[in-house]
């Protein structure tokens, strides 16, 4: 038997040598195999091909057994790999390049947001009026985030005076216009987003059309006239607005959006407080961190809002006290009467 063994190792070896594929190489054993069969079924005990041979059939049944399990796991596990459709790497023209699923590993990861949610920040498009106090950490905190595409407006400049709460500029930007020292930072920050400085004031002629452009705006701005009419502008074009304001110690913040049964902002505020009665920061002053925790609220709200994660805040104002450390919200309901989404003027 064993010659007949290492005739078969041999057989094995030389097509192994010749490059002759596994398949056929099985195939050229089974004929040995045969042939040790055949021997002792057709030649008398005892014969000397028998005694050759190992003299037991049931010895090479058990080989021709073992062997034929191990050549149809082989041939199996080829065939299961043959069927199986390799996995490409993710290539830099996919969704997202290898660094950007790297950068946003950590939202990937969140169950609210997962990949399908990065994706959606990844092509929305928002707007943020104000590059100040509220605009410089929702800037910040959405390029961060991997909104595609942030567009900026504001007309002002840099001024030391704002170095105490615009943490998006620094010394050595002041005097350069706040939507410029805005895009360096955000692309500092990410590389991998659309940036749109747009350098001068919001006005009635231009702001509908600007924000038509745009998925969600955001409004930090520090005066009512401009509040009004950027709410104006969004709930003509049917654009949900996230609009915030803080003074001295205190912030409020909410989502406004008509277009899906929310109130827009003259529902809330229908009238402009008088003179003197809301000062701006300029007039009563502000807590440095104040507009950093209201405009990353304001970028939290952003993110959920455009992901679809958690409750948002359409139909609720969110008051917060920092000098108390004190959150309340109370509800905010549409008005039929308001002259901009109401009854007798329909919006988008």
């Amino acid at each position: 038997m064993m010659g007949v063994v290492v005739l078969a190792a041999g057989f094995w070896a030389l097509g192994w040598v010749m490059g002759v594929p596994v398949a056929r190489r099985l195939w050229g054993l089974l004929g040995p195999w045969l042939a040790a069969i055949a021997v002792h079924l057709t030649l008398p005990e005892g014969h000397g091909l028998r005694v050759l041979a190992g003299g037991d059939a049931q010895v090479w049944a058990v080989v021709g057994g073992l062997a034929a399990l191990g050549a149809g796991y082989v041939l199996g596990l080829r065939r299961l790999r043959a069927r199986v459709k390799p996995v490409e790497p993710p290539t830099e023209s996919g969704p997202f390049r290898a660094a950007e699923l790297d950068r946003y590993a950590r939202h990937i990861l969140l169950r609210e947001i997962g990949g399908p949610g990065q994706q959606r920040l990844k092509v929305a498009r928002v707007l943020v009026v104000g590059a100040g106090g509220l605009g410089s950490p929702a800037l910040l905190y959405l390029a961060a985030a991997g909104v595609g595409t942030i567009g900026v407006i504001d007309d002002d400049t840099v001024e030391g005076s704002n170095l105490q709460r615009q943490i998006i500029h620094t010394d050595a930007r002041i005097g350069l216009p706040k939507v410029q020292s805005a895009e360096i930072a955000m692309r500092a920050l990410n590389p991998f987003i659309e940036v749109r400085p747009y350098q001068r004031r919001v006005d009635a002629t231009t702001a509908e059309a600007l924000v038509a452009d745009y998925d969600l705006v955001l409004d930090g701005t520090d005066n009512f006239d401009t509040r009004y009419l950027v709410n104006r502008a969004c709930a003509r074009a049917g654009v949900p607005l996230i609009s915030a304001a803080i003074t001295q110690w205190e912030g409020q913040i909410s989502l406004y959006d008509p277009a899906h049964g929310g109130p827009c902002y003259e529902c809330v505020f229908p009238e402009r407080p008088l003179p003197g009665m809301v000062p701006t920061c300029a007039e009563a002053g502000v807590a440095a961190p104040l507009p950093g925790i209201i405009g990353a609220m304001m970028a939290m709200e952003a993110v959920k809002h455009i992901t679809g994660a958690g409750e948002g805040l359409r139909g609720r104002l969110l008051i917060h006290d920092a000098l108390y450390g004190e959150t309340r919200v109370i509800g905010a309901k549409k008005r039929p009467d308001c002259p901009i989404c109401g009854s007798a003027h329909p919006v988008a």
